[in-house]
């Protein structure tokens, strides 16, 4: 009995020593794989991102910066006059078309009235000559010459004062200067291109005590509540007319026809003083979008870059002036600013996954 129960002890013996080994063969490669995998977690990899006096700063060697066509610009010194933002409204000229083709009819026809007149006075005069002749002619073919020529007379001034009251309620609804130029009958190039629909009419309200604005000056107006490229819109004359909706003084523009159309509110971005202030302009390839707010990445050395704040309150054709956070000669990144903003956003993940 005794014999029978140390073999099975030694059985039992044997078996947990195989299954010890065993464990220990299969569970090498899991351990081996565990051990390697706490080593790599243990290796830390370069940081590209550190903080100076509480900015961010992204560190991208030279050679990272070539691969990723990472290209920076200096920005120069400008000077712009602060800017006043305003509304107008795209206006329907159908009017002002049918009073031009009036008033063109008008001298059409007062052109024909002066040269029957014309005619008609050297009829007039051949008769009374020959009449005082030896009176080669009846006194009443001079009678009946005289009464045409009154007649003709009397439609020439008829005609030109049809002419000259369409001019003048052309005056009272459109201003002088714009009146002047669509009541010629030469070509005027910018008129021309009104009345061929390739430029349209704007109505421009400026506030109250704002400086008449300059010959050929110009403004950049936009379809409102549209984010689209600004058209630039050049000065005509001042307007008769006013805008219900808005108080101030008015005042006509042309601008390309591309975008616009009758009826369409527009807002207005123009030069508001006549003095100007110094900073510089931020190109609109260096700008990226973060939270709402326009951003540049600065060269800070010749591997780091910084995120500085910009502001877009004032467009440019070149893109938006800026005369705080940003200096001349300041190296702005033009070409992958997007890259810089992706690889601070991948460490501020990091870091909260480390947390």
């Amino acid at each position: 009995m005794n014999r029978k129960l140390a073999t099975i002890i030694a059985l039992q013996a044997f078996i947990i020593i195989m299954l010890f080994w065993m464990l220990v063969f299969y569970g090498k490669d899991e351990y081996e794989a565990f051990v390697q995998g706490e080593i790599e977690e243990e290796i830390e990899t370069p940081s590209r991102i550190s903080t100076e006096q509480g900015m961010t700063i992204v560190i991208l060697p030279q050679a990272t910066q070539e691969q990723s066509g990472i290209t920076t610009a200096r920005l120069n010194t400008s000077r712009h006059a602060s800017a006043l933002s305003t509304y107008g409204t795209v206006i329907n000229i159908d009017k002002l078309l049918e009073q031009r083709s009036r008033y063109l009819t008008a001298v059409a026809e007062a052109g024909i009235a002066r040269a029957s007149l014309i005619n008609t006075q050297q009829e007039f005069n051949r008769l009374s000559t020959l009449n005082r002749d030896n009176r080669n002619v009846s006194d009443r073919a001079v009678a009946s010459a005289e009464a045409q020529l009154k007649a003709d007379q009397a439609k020439l001034n008829a005609a030109e004062s049809i002419a000259r009251n369409l001019r003048d309620n052309m005056r009272q609804q459109w201003g002088d200067a714009l009146a002047a130029q669509a009541t010629q009958t030469s070509a005027n190039s910018a008129m021309t291109r009104i009345l061929q629909q390739q430029d349209v009419l704007i109505q421009v309200t400026l506030p109250f005590g704002t400086p008449l604005p300059a010959n050929n000056s110009s403004i950049l107006v936009t379809p409102s509540g549209s984010s689209g490229k600004s058209i630039r819109a050049y000065f005509i004359s001042t307007s008769p007319q006013a805008d219900a909706a808005i108080q101030g003084e008015t005042y006509y523009y042309r601008a390309p026809a591309d975008s616009l159309r009758v009826g369409m509110r527009i807002s207005v971005s123009m030069n508001g003083s006549q003095t100007s202030e110094q900073g510089v302009i931020v190109p609109r390839n260096a700008i990226v979008w973060y939270g709402g707010q326009a951003w540049v990445y600065r060269k800070s050395g010749d591997d780091r870059f910084m995120r500085i704040p910009v502001s877009t309150a004032q467009e440019t054709n070149d893109g938006w002036f800026n005369s705080n956070g940003l200096q001349a000669d300041d190296e702005v990144v033009v070409t992958g600013a997007q890259l810089l903003l992706s690889e601070e956003f991948k460490y501020q993940i990091t870091n909260e996954n480390d947390d």
